[in-house]
């Protein structure tokens, strides 16, 4: 088996490395501030950013393949490429979706960045099948090694664009996301080679570099115009625009404000006018005197932020406000805190924690009355 030599254009070699710059930029910037948004907003600007990330991961991988250059004509089965554009977007997607919308821990972070990390490999391997006239021979070191990388390098991403939401993370977890699609690209390319084939597969038509070059080329506008659009935002506020609070981190319970809903319209709404705070599927639903009010928190947020501010935690879907507790009664091993509010519903208190929460109010309220 004869193999062909093979040499890389060295400008669309830097290209591909700037094209998944933008795309892993424009992507997870797209994310920032999710908690503030709609929930048709949030679904939306997911998508963006899964055609942002995943669009980028494939026209990496194409701009660079458009600057290999072997000693024969080959081409590019259309269907096979299209396929592998897909898949790039719909595992990302997928990634992004359970970060979203799934309770945000290390192992939700992990899952997503290696989610992301298969995606990668998947586009490349789909993409490198849809050569026509050359076949790709893989080595298993090749395949081991970039294998490691994307799903290490996109969890690394992760973990740091996601474990603190500010623009210092996000410019580091771009930099280990473009690191990432690039080294696996080239890794494996490293370890690939590739031989003549007499005729084509015809799984799908056939598609010429320059015809890939335009789809490529228009994608990576794209991807370019988005990352413009998002730059954009760290930099310029609107002068009508109404400041929105931004979304404290846990450790700044002075600052914090709690993202809700009323009427289709996002509000703020301060812990101490919050009697309790109630587990609502991957949601909340936040409890005041006047109203109940929709969070797109779930209880694992809720509960990490609003502990520091002195809420207590009386069983696994519910968190109360101590000041606002009117009484607790116990019955044998079942307990609730009851509130003032007329139209407010009693709390329950589980088993496992009636003692410590019995004890914590006691000096809320002075005594405990126990029925």
């Amino acid at each position: 088996m004869g193999f062909l030599e093979v040499d890389h254009d060295a400008f669309l070699v830097v290209m591909a490395c700037v094209v998944a710059l933008a795309a892993g930029f424009t992507g997870l910037s797209m994310t920032r501030a999710l908690s503030t948004k709609s929930e048709i907003h949030k679904k939306a600007l997911i998508t963006l950013a899964s055609v942002a990330l995943g669009g980028g991961i494939w026209a990496m991988h194409f701009v660079a393949m458009l600057g290999l250059q072997l000693p024969i004509l080959f081409y590019y089965d259309a269907a096979i490429t299209l396929v592998s554009a897909l898949t790039a977007i719909l595992i990302v997607g997928a990634a992004l979706i359970i970060l979203h919308f799934a309770p945000r821990t290390t192992a939700t972070i992990s899952l997503a960045g290696g989610i992301v990390g298969v995606g990668v490999l998947g586009m490349h391997y789909i993409g490198m099948a849809g050569l026509e006239l050359c076949r790709a021979v893989y080595s298993p070191l090749g395949v081991a090694l970039s294998s490691l990388v994307a799903i290490g390098l996109c969890i690394l991403a992760f973990w740091i664009a996601y474990g603190k939401r500010t623009n210092r993370n996000i410019f580091l977890g771009t930099l280990c996301f473009a690191i990432a699609v690039c080294s696996v690209h080239f890794l494996a390319m490293a370890g690939t080679k590739f031989v003549a084939m007499p005729s084509g597969t015809e799984f799908g038509p056939t598609m010429s570099n320059e015809t890939l070059a335009l789809g490529v080329i228009f994608f990576s506008f794209v991807i370019f115009g988005a990352c413009l659009w998002v730059s954009v935002t760290y930099l310029i506020v609107p002068a009508d625009a109404k400041p929105v609070p931004p979304e404290p981190e846990a450790d700044q319970p002075s600052r914090l404000q709690i993202p809700c809903e009323r009427d289709g319209g996002k509000i703020f709404i301060a812990p101490g006018e919050v009697a309790f705070v109630r587990a609502d599927g991957h949601y909340t639903q936040v409890y005041t005197d006047q109203e109940r009010l929709f969070c797109v928190w779930p209880i694992t947020e809720a509960t990490k932020r609003l502990l520091p501010t002195g809420f207590l935690q009386t069983h696994r879907s519910y968190l109360v406000n101590p000041d606002r507790v009117a009484r607790f009664e116990r019955t044998k091993d079942k307990g609730r805190c009851v509130f003032d509010g007329v139209d407010l519903p009693p709390a329950p208190v589980s088993r496992s924690k009636l003692k410590s929460i019995q004890d914590a109010l006691a000096s809320q309220l002075g005594a405990t009355r126990a029925i």
